[in-house]
C-alpha cells in the first residue's frame, strides 16, 4: 500500500462552525476531523497528517509557499505522494510556485480544498478528498490540482467560479485524469534523471498591473517609479492589445522598464487561448517598446514564474530569457 502524507494549509475544507454559525479553523479539531469523517482514506493509502499551518488562502504568500516545499522536500523519501489541503482561492498561485520550486519530481503532489466545509452534511470536501488521495498513489510526476473529479497540471489551473462545485479549470491545457468509474489518464511517466531537490526562492519585487479603458499612462508611470519593482505581468486585452496612443499609452510606461531593466510580460484578461503581440499593430509596438508575450500561461503561473526567475537571476536579461521558455510545462512553445 502507498504511503501518502496528506499537509493540511487551511482553507475552507478545514473550517468549523461555532456555535453562532461563523466560521473558523482549529488544528487539533480539524486533523480529528479528517481521520472520524474519512475513515475510509485508509483503504486507499496509508495516510500520515501533517498540520503545517492554518490559514484563509487569501492571507498566503511566498513564505508559506517556502515552508510549504520545504516540507514536502523533508519528508520525501518517506512517502510515495503528497496531498496539500489548500483554501480556493490561492490555490492556483500555490501550485504554480511549488511546480517550479519542486524540481525533478518522481512523486506526485495533489492540492485539493473544498468549496463548503468538510464537517457540512452537503461538501465537496468529501469526494475531492478521496480522488486527491487516489490520485496521489498514481505515477503522475508532477503537480497537480484536484477538483470536482478533473485533476488539472497546477501551473495550467485558474479558479473560474465562486459558488460552483466545478471551481477550477485549465483553459489552455487538457486534464490529466478525469475521474469516473474509473480515472481516465491523460500523462506521461516521465522519470527525471536528475536527483529531487527544492529551490523555494521567489523574490516579490513584482507587480501585477490590470488594464481597463481609460487607465491614465501618467497614473502608471508614477506607481511604477514611486516603489522598488523588478518585473511587471501586464493583464492586457485580447491577444495582448494595450492602448498605445493618447493619454492612456502604455508605452511610456514599457520606455521606463526598458531603461530600468524591469521585465515586462503581457497576458490576457480572456482565459482561454494565447497571448500574441505580433498578431496587431498595437501589440507589435509594445513588443518594440521591450514587452515580452506570456503565450498561453495563466496569470497565476506567470506572476509566481517572475517572482521564481528574479530570485533566481541577477541579470533582468537572464531573466526574460526563461519567461519565453517552458520551465515546468506552465506554456506552450
Amino acid at each position: 500500500m502507498k504511503k501518502i502524507l496528506l499537509i493540511q494549509t487551511g482553507g475552507t475544507i478545514s473550517m468549523q462552525f461555532g456555535k453562532s454559525g461563523t466560521s473558523y479553523m482549529d488544528s487539533q479539531v480539524s486533523e480529528n476531523v479528517v481521520k472520524q469523517e474519512l475513515p475510509e482514506l485508509q483503504q486507499l493509502a496509508d495516510i500520515d497528517i501533517l498540520g503545517l499551518f492554518y490559514e484563509d488562502s487569501s492571507n498566503l504568500n511566498p513564505e508559506h509557499w517556502k515552508k510549504l516545499a520545504n516540507a514536502i522536500a523533508e519528508h520525501y523519501q518517506k512517502y510515495d505522494g503528497f496531498v496539500v489541503l489548500h483554501g480556493t482561492d490561492t490555490m492556483a498561485y500555490t501550485a504554480s510556485a511549488l511546480s517550479y520550486a519542486l524540481k525533478n519530481l518522481t512523486k506526485p503532489v495533489i492540492l485539493t480544498g473544498s468549496q463548503v466545509p468538510l464537517v457540512s452534511i452537503r461538501s465537496d470536501a468529501r469526494r475531492n478528498l478521496i480522488n486527491a488521495v487516489e490520485v496521489a498513489t498514481l505515477p503522475l510526476h508532477e503537480v497537480a490540482l484536484c477538483f470536482n473529479d478533473k485533476v488539472f497540471r497546477g501551473n495550467r489551473s485558474t479558479k473560474m467560479s465562486i459558488g460552483d462545485f466545478d471551481a477550477f479549470s485549465s483553459p489552455n491545457f487538457l486534464p490529466l485524469a478525469k475521474i469516473g468509474i474509473h480515472i481516465e489518464t491523460n500523462f506521461s511517466i516521465d522519470t527525471p534523471r536528475a536527483e529531487f531537490y527544492a529551490e523555494p526562492v521567489f523574490d516579490q519585487d513584482v507587480l501585477l498591473i490590470k488594464l481597463f479603458p481609460g487607465l491614465q499612462s501618467e497614473v502608471l508611470l508614477k506607481m511604477v517609479q514611486a516603489i522598488s519593482v523588478k518585473g511587471i505581468v501586464i493583464e492586457a486585452f485580447g491577444a495582448g492589445n494595450m492602448p498605445v496612443s493618447g493619454s492612456t499609452s502604455v508605452i511610456p510606461l514599457l520606455d521606463y522598464c526598458r531603461e530600468n531593466a524591469i521585465a515586462v510580460l503581457v497576458t490576457s484578461q480572456a482565459a482561454y487561448d494565447a497571448v500574441d503581440l505580433a498578431k496587431y499593430e498595437n501589440g507589435r509596438l509594445a513588443l518594440e517598446h521591450g514587452a515580452l508575450s506570456a503565450g498561453d500561461m495563466t496569470c497565476e503561473a506567470a506572476i509566481t514564474k517572475m517572482m521564481y526567475l528574479y530570485a533566481k537571476y541577477t541579470h533582468t536579461h537572464l531573466v526574460n530569457q526563461q519567461l519565453m521558455i517552458p520551465i515546468a510545462g506552465e506554456m506552450t512553445l
